[in-house]
Parts: structure tokens; sequence; C-alpha cells
């Protein structure tokens, strides 16, 4: 069964001490099975973005003891800052990752408050999926007042605490009070101005945010038939924002929460407020991400702005991270590492490398070492990679020519299906030592006692399966990925033809040396049914290489 994660996004209102700050974000190291993802502190805003992830329980017992430690060493009566807050642990938002729908995490959002409730004494709400009432789900209602209103808050019937006491009491003076949510992934995103006017910021802010603005008449609000102001909403959805200054930086700040980047995301918020701006006579010089994102967020606005540009979408994700970065001046105030920011480079940090990560010259010491691993399989895997990726080059290269403008698009979608299958050869290249040493695992386990005995039988017999099914993937992706290098031979830049050529030859040597692999395996799997008919299939997929092969000679020799 796969493992249920969640992420866990406390914000503390601390920005400034670093050494209180590590010690209540470093609590969360104490709890194994948790991950500590990042720790962002704010300065002028006083306030620290923390990000943990992990399963479920464990990320409620870090969550418990950061709040605890939060508690401890911030004192509340004598915080200040621009951010809105009411507590130490101002917000502890729980965030389903994977395997977890988010009614299950409410429910955990619901234990945290409980536990924190009694075994701290700390009060708080429930809010957005964790809400106990409608009025209670928007963020801004319940903190309404901050924490400077709390005492009549809490006074007030209507918002007694989800948890905790409901008296205004010595520890409610001291750690304030918390929110406690579930939600959608929320990226906090300023956007810099090159103005220190609050005034427009805000301005802006109100063009932009869902709630947009309330609307005047002569100066006065218009009331609607219940009394309620109306409201001019924004221009974009699932968008919460404000305007303000950072004195750390000098200029004014447009501070963006998009509460789902389906709908809203980073880059189309980014590309709006540039044009609010310009309208106001303002310029964006650049954007701040607070905290982490996830990986597809930056490809989305490498996209988002390559296609403006008229350029191939079929490049790395490394070289589309450095567009979103410029495209969006992440580093405008401060250097922004990929590492450090993206999710999933963050969650794999520690795991252990791969084939795939070594250099050239290291992958070729490790093959030439005396291991058995890597083998013939994932070399045939990686020539394939090598293949499509001249394929992909030569599609790149056509996008880019000039002339070729009204090309751009056709060469762009070869060059992405070439990207797609140099990514799926990329991770067959481990997957194939990966398979190999399954079998080994099985040849280790005990054969004492007849059940033990059959128990490895069927592990040989299974990992064996997979060891020849893998090769087998390799054959089919590289045969396919021919596709690229033929239609760049025909239609694409004809002065690297010659590279479509050996990228055709790469695709041809990755199948046939694949197909080893798959005979040789094959001969060992006890379910001859099964080992009948994946040698048939891939004996018909190493003749449709060998013709395509064919062609391919027939076009380049033709051509050059």
């Amino acid at each position: 069964m796969n493992k249920q994660i969640i992420e866990c996004v406390p914000n503390i209102s601390e920005g400034k001490d670093l050494t209180k700050i590590h010690t209540i974000a470093n609590v969360v190291k104490e709890v194994d099975g948790v991950k500590l993802l990042d720790v962002d502190p704010g300065k002028a805003t006083n306030r620290t973005v923390i990000t943990f992830v992990g399963e479920p329980k464990n990320v409620i017992e870090a969550a418990f003891r950061l709040i605890k430690k939060a508690s401890e060493l911030i004192d509340m009566s004598k915080q200040t800052g621009e951010h809105p807050r009411f507590g130490a642990t101002d917000v502890c938002p729980l965030v389903p990752i994977a395997n977890i729908s988010m009614e299950e995490t409410a429910s955990f959002a619901h234990q945290l408050g409980e536990r924190v409730g009694e075994e701290l004494g700390i009060s708080g709400y429930f809010y957005e999926n964790a809400a106990t009432s409608d009025e209670r789900k928007n963020l801004a209602t319940v903190r309404s007042g901050e924490y400077e209103g709390l005492k009549d808050k809490l006074n007030n019937p209507n918002w007694k605490p989800d948890f905790g006491p409901s008296k205004f009491n010595q520890k409610v003076i001291s750690s304030g009070v918390t929110a406690i949510s579930a939600r959608d992934f929320l990226i906090a995103y300023n956007v810099n101005l090159n103005s220190t006017s609050t005034r427009r910021a805000n301005a802006i802010a109100f063009d932009i945010r869902e709630n947009g603005r309330v609307k005047l008449v002569d100066g006065k609000k218009v009331l609607d038939k219940n009394g309620e102001a109306e409201r001019i909403p924004g221009k974009l959805k699932a968008v919460k924002g404000i305007g303000w200054y950072i004195d750390e930086y000098g200029i004014a700040q447009i501070s963006y929460n998009l509460t789902n980047i389906t709908i809203t995301s980073m880059h189309e918020a980014f590309y709006e407020t540039d044009l609010a701006a310009k309208k106001r006579g303002l310029r964006v010089t650049g954007s701040e991400l607070i905290g982490l994102v996830p990986l597809q967020a930056m490809l989305d606005a490498a996209d988002f702005y390559l296609t403006k540009q008229q350029r191939s979408l079929g490049i790395s994700d490394r070289e589309k991270i450095k567009i979103a970065v410029k495209s969006l001046g992440l580093d405008d105030l401060k250097p922004f590492n990929p590492k450090e920011r993206i999710i999933e480079y963050v969650m794999n940090a520690d795991a252990d490398k791969k084939l795939v990560d070594f250099s050239v010259k290291d992958f070729a010491e490790e093959t030439a070492s005396e291991s058995m691993a890597p083998g013939g399989g994932s070399i045939a895997a990686y020539v394939g990679t090598l293949g499509v990726s001249l394929g992909t080059m030569v599609a790149n290269l056509s996008a880019h020519k000039p002339g070729w403008d009204d090309k751009w698009k056709y060469f762009s979608d070869w060059a992405e299906k070439g990207q797609k299958y140099k990514n799926e050869l990329l991770f067959l290249v481990d997957e194939d030592t990966n398979a190999f040493n399954k079998i080994i695992d099985g040849f280790r386990l005990p054969k004492t006692t007849e059940e033990e005995k059959e128990i490895r039988k069927q592990a040989v017999e299974e990992a064996t399966k997979y060891a020849t099914e893998i090769p087998f993937k390799v054959m089919e992706t590289a045969y396919n990925s021919m596709e690229v290098m033929l239609e760049m031979a025909k239609n694409g830049l004809q002065n690297s033809i010659s590279d479509a050529g050996v990228g055709a030859l790469c695709a041809r040597t990755s199948v046939i040396g694949a197909y080893f692999n798959v005979r040789i395996n094959a001969k060992d799997i006890k379910d001859k049914e099964f080992a009948t008919k994946i040698l048939a299939d891939a004996k018909e997929i190493y003749n449709k290489t060998i013709a395509l092969e064919q062609e391919m000679m027939v076009i380049i020799d033709a051509k050059i």
C-alpha cells in the first residue's frame, strides 16, 4: 500500500531572531519519518514559514511539538510585524500530498487542534476545509481583529474557540491563538514594484484579487439590500492579496495567497499584476516566493513565457526552471536556488544517487568496474536516451531557425515528444539495474523449510519476469522514439540531418541491446506462456526497428 503523505506549513510570528526560529523549526527533526523541507524567515513581516512533510500521525506529532515550542519562545504581547497575526503559531495548515483525501486530512487537523487545546491549553479555530461552520472557513474572517482584538473576540459567544479555553487568560496573552486547517496547496507569492507606495500596491491588489474592492459612489460605500457593502470583483479567482511596504527591501509589494494554483497559477498572477501596474504608471521588477513550490508550477510558468516568445517547449526541466526564474524575476531580491525551493528537489535531496546523476566519466567508470551492474540493459537504455536527445536537439534547432517562425509550434511539439521519450529512457537506465538487483534479492532469501523454498522460488520468478519486462520496455520506447529522428530527417533542419541519423542508429542499438536482455532473461522464466508472448512481441519490435533503420538510411543517403 502506498504511504499517505501530508505537508504541514506552520507560520510562526517570529522572523528576526534566527536562534528562536531554528530552535522552533528543529523540533520537527526529532520526529521519525518527518522531513523538514524549508525554513523561510521574513524580517519586515516578523514571520517565518516552516514546511515539513511525512505520514499523517508523524506530522501531527511534529506540528504539536512545534506549536508547543513556539508558545514557549514567542511572547505575543511584545510582537509586532507587517503581516496579520494573532498567535505565536499563527496558522498551521495541513495539505494532502499523496494517497490521502481532503476529508482525511481535515480529520487529522481536528486531532491536532484537540491535542493543542487539551494538552497545551492554547485556544484556536479551524478554518478552510477543517472549519466547523461556513462562517469560519475564511482565514481573514477568523483572524479579524488580530492579536489586539482577542479579548473582545473571546468574550463574543459567536467566536467561542473550536478548541482550548474560551477565556482571555494569561496563556492567551502570551501565546495568542492558533488557526488550524486542511487546505489545498497554497503558494505565498509576493510581486515587487518600483514604488514605495502601499496605497498604490493595494490598488493593484484590489484589481487582481478575487474579492476585489468595495464599490464606492461619491466616496461612499454602496450597500446591498442586506446592508452589506457591494464589491467590484477582481480579475483572478482563487487569489487573495494586499499591498504593503517592505522596509527590508525598500519597496512596496503585492502579497498574494494563490489558494488553488489549478485555477490561478503563479505566472498568471504575475502577468496580470504586471499589466495592472503598467496601467497605473508602475512597473513590476520581479517577485518573491515564500516557502516551496511544486516543480510543475515552475514548468508551467516556463511554458507560458516560451509560448509567448514562440520558442520550443521541448527543452529540459533544468532549462525551463532557468526561464521561469528569469521571467518571474524570482531572483530580484535574493538568489533563487531550485534545489532549496522546489518541493520535489528538496524531498529527493537525501535519496541515493542514481546512475543518471553520475557524470559521463563516472558512469563509464562504474560500468567498467567489477560490479555486474550497470550492465547491458542499463547501457542499452542510456544509448537510447542519447539517440532521442539528438533527435530532440534537431527539433529545437528547427524551431528556432530564422524564416521558419510559422513552424515553431510544429517543431516544438516534436521536441516535447522527444523529451518524453528521453525521460522514460532515463528512468529505465536505473530501473534495469533495480530489476537485476531484485533477482539477486530473491536468491538471497532463506531456503531452509519447504515454505521458505516456495516463497523464494516465487520471488525469483516474479523478479525474473520484471527483469524481462524492463528491457522489453526499453525496446518499445527506443523504437517509438525513432519517429522523432525520422520526422527530423524528412522535415527538420537539413544541416543537422546527420545528427538525426546518429540518433536513429543509437535508438536501433538500444533496441537490439535490450532485445538481448529480454531473450537471456526470458529463458529462465518458468511461466512459458508469459515467456513465449514477450519473446514474440520483442521479435516484432526488433524487426520493425531494422526496417525503420533502413528507411532512415535511404533518406539520409539521398540528402547528404
